[in-house]
């Protein structure tokens, strides 16, 4: 029995010694590659959002008392916050679905082998080629009190407005912002319609399904991580239209055009961090639970395609 249990023991496979043990000079070695990335977003990145948190609880920073939500409830019930907000969600409402919704039809337009396609594509990314400032110049021409829309208005007897000062002014932004981001969205839509299985839009075929059906059914079910893709990166751009507003129309525009962005950069020059801070991460987290939403829906729509 001694024998036998020994012969046991003997048939258990030893345990591997531990042979791929990291030198200190070799971790020592890697830690010096990544100081400088690290020390870089611990500067740039975690010690700002500390501090902005720390400004938006304290009455100012010299004295630093602690005051809590006041500064929360202030920004709040500030009637040039609301505004700003207001504007700002209006103006997503708007331009982002139009920006994704008129991507993608250009994109399945272009996937169908029209007539200039190569020009067509050329001319939607053009507009990615040209400087902000460029921009700006093109719609102060087009747009300005005697710019080229009210000569080509005037025609039709149509009293020339200025169209940067009156409740036509979001519309001139949304053109702006579609035309800046439309080709670039419609190129990463047609990536993805050609990586979409060819096997399955056969199968939808032999199953008499007509295009509609096809491109609902198939088509849009593997464009889910797209569509997130370009929505979040087309709400981004939403709120980076300060730029082209600010060109246009400068620190206090058209009361339909005064954006977060506008507020915040106001505040700055106020010297109120205060109220700055605590605007930014009320901004912050209204991002964040959209970007949520986002994701938990193309998670249940598109789920069934992956893998």
């Amino acid at each position: 029995m001694k024998s036998l249990g020994k012969k046991k023991k003997a048939l258990r496979p030893a345990k591997p010694a531990n042979t791929h043990t990291v030198p200190w000079t070799q971790r020592l070695g890697s830690a010096s590659f990544l100081a400088p990335s690290l020390i870089g977003v611990l500067v740039f990145f975690i010690l700002p959002f500390i501090v902005v948190i720390y400004y938006s609880l304290v009455d100012n920073p010299i004295s630093g008392n602690f005051v809590f939500l006041r500064n929360f409830v202030n920004v709040l019930n500030n009637a040039a916050f609301q505004r700003a907000a207001f504007n700002t969600f209006r103006f997503s409402v708007i331009a982002v679905p139009l920006a994704v919704v008129l991507s993608l039809g250009l994109a399945v337009l272009l996937e169908s082998k029209i007539p200039f396609r190569s020009q067509f594509r050329t001319f939607f990314l053009s507009p990615m080629m040209v400087p902000v400032a460029s921009v700006v110049l093109i719609w102060q021409v087009l747009f300005d009190y005697n710019g080229a829309v009210n000569d080509a208005l005037s025609f039709f007897g149509i009293s020339a407005i200025d169209w940067m000062k009156s409740d036509y002014s979001i519309v001139v932004i949304v053109l702006l912002f579609l035309w800046k981001n439309l080709g670039y969205n419609m190129i990463l839509f047609m990536a993805a319609l050609a990586n979409i299985p060819k096997e399955m839009i056969e199968v939808a075929r032999l199953d008499t399904s007509s295009r509609a059906q096809i491109f609902f059914r198939v088509k849009l079910r593997y464009l889910s991580p797209t569509l997130l893709f370009v929505t979040i990166f087309s709400l981004i751009n939403s709120f980076k239209i300060f730029r082209e507003i600010y060109l246009l129309t400068n620190d206090y525009p058209y009361d339909s055009l005064y954006m977060l962005q506008h507020f915040m950069n106001n505040t700055f020059n106020n010297l109120d961090y205060q109220k700055l801070s605590a605007a930014a991460i009320i901004m912050a987290v209204v991002v964040v639970l959209i970007i949520g939403i986002l994701f938990i829906a193309e998670d249940r729509f598109g789920k069934d395609v992956e893998g």
